[in-house]
């Protein structure tokens, strides 16, 4: 399921100097902040229901979407609005680790399979709760 969503970011580690958040960060290192429009694919997988013929009611998984992601981090400043980044960098790598321990705690056991997230055409973050 992919859903749109818009991010802040300002990609600065509280952890490394100026320079080096420089080096590390290019020009994704901005003290002003800078948006991306992530694209965000939840994949859940697991037996199908007999009954109902789905691995999961895609409307729930929806309202686990909106609680987990929209309603937290759609159109805001990652670093400045959500507690969990301010001691953690906002890269897209850390934003699919936030996204996989919500969504993990909502979903039954084990029904999670994979948080992917697209930042831009060609760059890409694929997490599965390692």
């Amino acid at each position: 399921m992919f859903l749109p969503c818009f991010y802040l970011n300002l990609f600065y580690s509280i952890h490394l100097s100026d320079e080096e958040n420089k080096r590390v960060y290019g020009k994704c290192n901005n003290p002003n902040g800078h948006g991306h429009n992530y694209k965000v694919e939840v994949t859940v997988r697991g037996k199908i229901d007999a009954h109902t013929g789905m691995v999961m009611n895609l409307t729930d998984l929806k309202a686990h979407i909106e609680e987990v992601i929209m309603i937290p981090l759609d159109h805001k400043n990652l670093d400045k609005d959500v507690p969990y980044f301010a001691k953690v960098v906002s890269t897209t790598e850390n934003v699919a680790v936030y996204i996989w321990d919500h969504m993990v705690k909502l979903l039954p056991p084990s029904l999670l399979y994979e948080i992917k997230i697209h930042e831009t055409d060609k760059n890409i973050v694929i997490y599965r709760g390692e």
